[in-house]
């Protein structure tokens, strides 16, 4: 579960929290976090990949998340993450359960927006990277790698659709040899309806406790 909501994540921590040290990084990671940051609401379909040779795990994901502020809801596999902006609500819906917690943003076990802006803040080099050709767009991949060596990541690319500077895709490398590629299928942004989402969310999650 937690490589699954790091990757779904990872697009927002990445696109308002970096700081660059190469010139032209900096200025599309700016770029980046200046849409990111005009949005009130942000909702995406995406699709994943988790595989690490070693382990024999090659697992594709796909789902839904949905983000206001701190609250989000992210949708895969048939369970359901929710953060109202207090508690965290896991939702399995084959095993009918339900697992709340209280978030502690200085937990380094919890995974939420605001633990990972300050996480990624402890230091990454960057700089540009290659670009693709996805479906006729312009996609500029960044660079990041760890400046501690005792982080588990080995690199981080962020890829940027050069027109709407948007982040496609994120593919995380480890250093066990884990590999996450996370890639959103659409984006909508600003969303009248997200906002009800939201409330009905914390209503029914209410219901629960």
């Amino acid at each position: 579960m937690k490589h699954i909501i790091t990757a779904v994540f990872m697009i927002f921590a990445f696109a308002k929290a970096v700081t660059a040290q190469d010139a032209k990084a900096e200025k599309l990671l700016d770029e980046v976090t200046a849409k990111f940051q005009s949005y009130e609401n942000i909702s995406f379909l995406y699709k994943g990949n988790l595989r690490n040779a070693k382990s024999k795990t090659n697992m594709d994901i796909q789902g839904s998340a949905r983000m206001s502020g701190e609250k989000y809801n992210v949708g895969y596999l048939g369970t359901t993450i929710i953060f109202d902006g207090t508690k965290q609500y896991v939702i399995n819906s084959e095993d009918e359960q339900v697992t709340v917690s209280t978030l502690d943003d200085d937990n380094a076990q919890s995974i939420t927006p605001s633990n990972m802006l300050s996480f990624y803040n402890k230091g990454y080099n960057k700089k540009m990277d290659i670009v693709k050709n996805v479906g006729g767009r312009k996609i500029q991949f960044v660079k990041l790698t760890p400046i501690k060596s005792d982080s588990n990541y080995k690199s981080v690319l962020i890829g940027i659709d050069s027109n709407t500077k948007h982040i496609n895709e994120v593919i995380v490398t480890e250093k066990n040899g884990t590999v996450i590629t996370f890639t959103i299928k659409s984006l909508k942004v600003n969303e009248p309806c997200l906002r009800i989402l939201l409330y009905l969310i914390k209503k029914n999650t209410a219901a629960t406790t």
